[in-house]
């Protein structure tokens, strides 16, 4: 089982299942709601994630047609986001408060990457979301 949280502390949530892939997202919506380079994400099924403390502060934002950011509205920290109806959620890791050792394994929409920004890793990437 893996535990996370807010910056604030108010949300707390389970992940009560394994870790799926992990990515760090280039594409410009996830440079928005991070503030930053990019997202890192882990996919987790959604059966196994759980909102434990603080649900009621937890807000949401459709970014696209399929996506749906939730983030708390006390602190302003992504906590999450739902892509469709895949079953998944895509979690955080900055929100992570359990131990991964495994950081995420590709690079995603490095096509939209932002320009300051240079990729110096081994880590795989791809233009878009790779079909794999």
């Amino acid at each position: 089982m893996h535990t996370g949280s807010c910056l604030c502390g108010e949300i707390r949530y389970e992940i009560r299942g394994d870790l799926g892939p992990a990515f760090f997202c280039h594409c410009s919506r996830c440079r928005k709601a991070s503030g930053s380079a990019f997202a890192s994400n882990v996919v987790v099924a959604e059966t196994d994630f759980a909102i434990t403390r603080g649900e009621h502060l937890l807000g949401t934002f459709r970014s696209s047609e399929e996506t749906v950011r939730c983030f708390c509205t006390r602190c302003g920290s992504p906590i999450m986001s739902r892509r469709g109806n895949l079953g998944q959620v895509r979690v955080r890791m900055g929100t992570l408060d359990s131990t991964v050792t495994k950081g995420p394994g590709a690079h995603i929409f490095v096509a939209s990457k932002a320009p300051w920004y240079e990729i110096h890793d081994a880590v795989p990437a791809f233009d878009e979301r790779p079909t794999v």
